[in-house]
């Protein structure tokens, strides 16, 4: 069974009816069930460890045609594994006569450039209101029926505080075809982010952080595991032993002094908060990001920059570039899109700051 690449959130199958997904464990997986499950199911299917050990828990996971409800029971690498993934409890998404800023579009897809406060698709707490809720009035019926009522046509995420380009597919063909550019890290994502300080590939101090190596241009690459924090479910965590493989590459675009840098980012993988997790952990945490950012403040010296800067009310991180082959075609297609009023003014401001200082 293929999967939509899903950058930030869980998975639901397609349709009304429970799908089942197979997982066979890994010969160097952890020894208990839990941990072994959440390393093995496929990148797109994007099952947390806590959602897995609900779903084992329900008698949702079978190994023989026999449910297995103990997260901790012993596993050991080849065992086959059944998990049923029942369809997303009832919420009616309903088309909704949203604005969208429409980048390219044809029979097979959409690329839209989504503002920043838009939701991707409905959940609990965002019933409406969501770019799927706006697709559904631009596209009618010719949205792909892959990731069910609550997700059609959606092949990869970008949170809602964060700005720019992504891919829908209108055809399950297209979205097949998308998905496994995203399974195989062939498509182009180039992201602009605002951070605290300014990461060189020559600081000895990044150099020397587990998971951190320098490559030629400048470029810091990060490679680390991710997975949910443990003690706050909502953020994402470095690990080593578990999750899920993730690698960055970064390099600083423009510097405002040693307070503040707009860097380039360019994503391997696409897990949940990749880059503000990533950036974080080297000490670089994104201007305005609540959950990453730490406490970090940008100082006097930076002058009205700074004072915007603190107060900046979002993550300042932008999907700037967006390329992948069109999965009917193979033409190569890339999109671009211009940085957003805020980020933009802020980076006027800093470089202003910059000059007076």
């Amino acid at each position: 069974m293929e999967m939509p690449f899903d950058e930030d959130g869980d998975q639901d199958g397609p349709g009304d009816e429970a799908t089942v997904l197979t997982v066979t464990i890994g010969p160097d997986a952890p020894g208990r069930l839990d941990k072994a499950l959440a390393a093995a199911v496929p990148e797109g299917a994007s099952l947390s460890r806590s959602r897995l050990a609900r779903m084992i828990a329900e008698g949702a996971v079978s190994r023989d045609g026999v449910a297995v409800t103990d997260q901790k029971a012993k596993v050991a690498g080849g065992e086959i594994y059944s998990l049923r993934l029942d369809p997303a409890a009832g919420i009616e998404t309903l088309p909704e006569a949203i604005p969208l800023r429409v980048v390219w579009e044809d029979a097979e897809l959409i690329v839209i450039d989504k503002p920043v406060g838009m939701v991707v698709h409905p959940a609990p707490g965002t019933p409406s209101g969501t770019l799927v809720n706006a697709l559904l009035h631009h596209c009618g019926d010719s949205l792909s029926g892959i990731g069910g009522a609550r997700r059609p046509g959606i092949v990869h995420r970008i949170d809602k505080d964060t700005s720019g380009l992504l891919v829908v597919a209108k055809t399950d063909r297209a979205h097949h075809g998308l998905a496994r550019q995203f399974e195989e890290h062939s498509v182009t994502r180039r992201y602009l982010a605002l951070v605290h300080g300014v990461p060189m590939a020559s600081d000895p101090r990044l150099r020397g952080l587990r998971g951190v190596t320098a490559e030629a241009g400048g470029v810091l690459r990060i490679a680390t595991n991710l997975a949910r924090h443990r003690t706050d479910r909502q953020r994402q965590a470095v690990v080593w032993e578990e999750g899920r493989h993730a690698v960055t590459r970064f390099r600083v675009a423009e510097a405002f002094g040693t307070q503040a840098a707009l860097v380039e980012c360019w994503l391997e993988t696409g897990r949940t908060h990749q880059i503000r997790v990533h950036l974080a952990y080297a000490g670089h945490g994104l201007v305005g990001d609540q959950t990453y950012g730490g406490k970090k403040r940008l100082g006097s010296a930076l002058g009205q920059g700074a004072v915007l800067g603190n107060a900046f009310p979002r993550q300042a991180l932008h999907a700037a570039t967006l390329g992948f082959d069109h999965p009917v075609t193979g033409e190569r297609l890339e999109f671009s899109s211009p940085l957003p009023s805020d980020m933009a003014g802020l980076i006027e401001a800093l470089r202003a700051g910059q000059g007076a200082g």
